[in-house]
């Protein structure tokens, strides 16, 4: 049995490699509004994710060399976008709490909701998730829209996978409850 890499070569990235300064301007048209969109889920601010668009296209043309073909450029862009989104939350004390250190009387119980008498729809999402607080808005866009799994997240905010997977129920739980009041 031989085993084979999968590449994804991309023309467009082989052009900018060459120094094509037109294939630069069309990368980032092609993959800058999904970018954004992605930073916008995790920092929940327009002016920090277009920061983190700016930091991210340009880390990904300087090191554009060390782009392997091993995952799609878009894969490789998306990964430096969380990452940076990632770093603005750490540099505002994003604050996790681990269920490993907190004591058992200090949990509060969540009470199930009925989802079915929710009406959703995505701007009323969409507010509801503005309002979670940071921990649990990045643990829930990192698992839901961007399809990492507990273990990966943990790994993106440096905490257990145990957290992250509280994190994840308590943040859902939490946006049934503000879909339900507002």
């Amino acid at each position: 049995m031989e085993l084979t890499a999968v590449l994804f070569y991309d023309e467009l990235v082989a052009k900018c490699k060459q120094g094509d300064v037109q294939s630069y301007e069309a990368l980032y048209r092609q993959y800058a509004k999904a970018m954004f969109n992605t930073s916008l889920r995790i920092v929940n601010n327009t002016s920090d994710a277009e920061d983190v668009l700016q930091e991210s296209f340009a880390s990904a043309f300087q090191y554009l060399d060390r782009f392997d073909y091993s995952s799609s450029f878009g894969a490789w862009l998306k990964r430096i976008v969380v990452n940076n989104s990632i770093n603005i939350l750490r540099r505002r004390k994003l604050a996790f709490i681990d269920i490993t250190e907190t004591p058992a009387n200090e949990i509060q119980e969540i009470t199930t909701l009925d989802e079915e008498d929710i009406e959703l729809k995505v701007e009323t999402i969409k507010k509801a998730l503005a309002q979670l607080p940071n921990g649990y808005r990045s643990v829930l866009t990192l698992l839901l829209f961007e399809g990492y799994d507990y273990e990966e997240i943990a790994e993106i905010l440096n905490i257990s996978a145990t957290t992250a997977r509280t994190q994840y129920h308590r943040a859902k739980q939490k946006l049934l409850q503000l879909l339900k009041e507002g």
